[in-house]
């Protein structure tokens, strides 16, 4: 614990409010010519939200990481839950495999694995193979898994998650991640190589050969798969040992979210993960079942990220306003403290994650008002929140919600 982070644990009170951080994935976006001059926000309909901020809310701009670092999920998220991404850096096969509610043991290294298609030449075309149908990721995965059981004296288990993502876990003695990605982050690349962040330690090393082998024994078995023949890992790493929300903050938190993942953030951290709700308006709904059940509430929307790294601004839009039609469920049990952003920013135009600060908007009886008409981009960049690091957003959550005594005399 940092002495900041000292400073607030003695400065928490428990208060009984209820807190709630809706993210939007990769909300935030840039204003270009091709796009009219407005960013998928500006150009959304969005009824509910403006009338939100008619209510009066502040507004600002969020740093995920560092300026100029483009942020994982993980560390976009792990900030918004007021964990320092530098310091707790953890895994993305960690985070998903705990998202599919497989259990972890101590000396596990799991990766975040990707189906994606190569060319003749071995090249990646299509990072993701089209987004197959999660009932086709779930019969390659069948494959691979009857086929390769153990490799050496390693335990290698293989779990489909949605659409092209699956996981790949490694049970052994002396095993330790991280490892760099076999995903080359862009097509036109053959798949890289994993290898050890720490080129001393044997543990790495032995991954990574673990790695490399598992390779040559899973791409001859979809070679002939369309357009599934290949796939790339990610987040290759074990399970860091991370305080709970509860024991950081004193909430009891619960998590509403659709994909693995972020399921696997959540309870990384601890919260409850709330399991059924598979659109907006569910999760909303559910969040008002649950209200007197939790402190703290994380309520996941994937689209508007989807949109943006498939670099479609309309469906980017469409997203925004579908989750601005749900969202008068939730206003009708409105939280203490109301924040709404993104864990980073997945521009139309960049077609994946960013280093652009995302935008935030946060509502509560003491939130005052900043007088904008909008959430949006460029109103947020004259709210009173200012441009801050994304670790904060729950610190100034709880101040909201009265949670601190004054410090000092």
């Amino acid at each position: 614990m940092s002495k900041l982070d000292d400073v607030y644990a003695k400065l928490q009170v428990k208060t009984g409010a209820k807190l709630a951080l809706v993210v939007l994935d990769g909300l935030g976006d840039i204003a270009t010519r091709e796009q009219g001059g407005m960013t998928p926000l500006e150009a959304a309909k969005t009824p509910h939200l403006d009338a939100l901020v008619a209510q009066g809310c502040a507004q600002g701009r969020m740093i995920p990481v560092a300026p100029g670092i483009t942020p994982g999920s993980g560390p976009g998220h792990l900030a918004l839950f007021g964990y320092d991404p530098i310091e707790w850096e953890v895994g993305r096969g960690v985070i998903e495999t705990l998202g599919l509610g497989i259990e972890l043991k101590n000396g596990d290294v799991a990766a975040r694995a990707n189906f994606c298609t190569l060319d003749a030449k071995g090249l990646v075309t299509d990072r993701r193979a089209g987004r197959i149908a999660t009932e086709v990721c779930e019969r390659l995965c069948g494959i691979l898994s009857s086929k390769i059981k153990k490799i050496g004296t390693s335990q290698v288990f293989i779990y489909p998650g949605k659409e092209h993502r699956f996981v790949v876990v490694f049970r052994g003695a002396g095993l330790e991640g991280p490892l760099t990605d076999t995903d080359p982050n862009r097509e036109g690349l053959p798949i890289a190589t994993a290898k050890p962040l720490d080129p001393k330690n044997a543990g790495q090393k032995k991954v990574a050969k673990l790695i490399a082998d598992f390779y040559k024994l899973a791409l001859p078995l979809l070679a002939k798969e369309k357009p599934a023949n290949g796939f790339l890992m990610r987040g290759v790493a074990h399970q860091p040992d991370i305080p709970t929300i509860e024991q950081r903050y004193g909430l009891k938190a619960a998590a509403l979210a659709v994909y693995p993942m972020y399921k696997g953030l959540s309870q990384l951290v601890g919260m409850t993960k709330i399991e059924g709700p598979e659109t907006i308006a569910q999760q909303f709904e559910r969040y008002v079942k649950e209200y007197e059940n939790y402190d703290y509430f994380f309520i996941h929307y994937k689209y508007t990220d989807k949109a943006g790294e498939d670099g479609n601004f309309d469906a980017k839009v469409k997203a925004i306003e579908d989750f601005d039609a749900a969202l008068p469920i939730l206003l009708a049990r409105k939280p203490d403290v109301l924040a709404i952003t993104g864990d980073h920013s997945t521009p139309a135009a960049v077609k994946g994650h960013s280093w652009h600060p995302q935008p935030v908007l946060l509502h509560s009886a003491y939130s005052g008002s900043d007088k904008l008409q909008r959430f949006t981009e460029t109103g947020a960049n004259g709210g009173s929140l200012g441009i801050f690091e994304a670790k904060y957003l729950i610190r100034l959550m709880q101040a909201n919600a009265k949670m601190f005594d004054k410090y000092g005399a």
